[in-house]
């Protein structure tokens, strides 16, 4: 008889909770969002754009003028060697100048790629901020489950592409970027070993 209640009781409790397993979700409500293409075509990330792409034309520029530079003094020292009017310490002078200049320039350039990199993380960062409370709100006024990029879907039909109403937010939100990102982060001086 214990038996028979417990048998009842969980088929009770399977019948009663049936119904909150047959439920079903509300369908997913989702857009896309093309942020490639919202960003290149962005008053703010054309401008950036423009801005970045003067700036490593002039990197490249010097990058060539410094070849051009410590090519010639590679010349001069060669044919000093050949012809034997550069010898013993004045040689060795001139190449260690020139090995010096030659660091000297590869510093420079691996600085201007690093300033040029932290540019454009920073325009990206700036963009990034202003498009959240835009896909909030669009999530937000169109009662979607979900906006996805839309790289991640293989396929959409038009009408599910929320990125013109994305642009057209973010120049309105965002209408420039600074170029200029914050000094990066001082670094502690090393202790020396004692």
């Amino acid at each position: 008889m214990l038996n028979r209640s417990i048998t009842g009781a969980i088929a009770a409790t399977m019948l009663l909770s049936t119904p909150v397993l047959a439920q079903r979700l509300p369908p997913a409500i989702v857009m896309v969002v093309d942020l490639d293409d919202v960003v290149a075509k962005s008053t703010a990330g054309q401008a950036a754009t423009r801005e970045l792409q003067a700036r490593a034309e002039t990197l490249r520029r010097r990058g060539a003028d410094l070849q051009t530079q410590l090519q010639a003094e590679a010349n001069a020292i060669r044919t000093g060697q050949s012809n034997n009017s550069l010898t013993g310490p004045a040689l060795e002078s001139r190449i260690s100048a020139f090995e010096a200049r030659q660091q000297a320039g590869e510093g420079e350039m691996e600085r201007g790629q690093q300033d040029l990199q932290r540019s454009q993380a920073f325009v990206s960062q700036q963009i990034q901020v202003a498009l959240k409370p835009i896909y909030a709100a669009i999530l937000r006024e169109r009662g979607l489950s979900i906006l996805l990029p839309a790289g991640a879907v293989e396929q959409h039909t038009a009408s599910l592409d929320a990125s013109a109403d994305v642009l057209a937010r973010l120049n309105a939100a965002l209408p420039n970027v600074s170029t200029t990102p914050p000094p990066p982060p001082a670094q502690a001086p090393a202790v020396p070993a004692q």
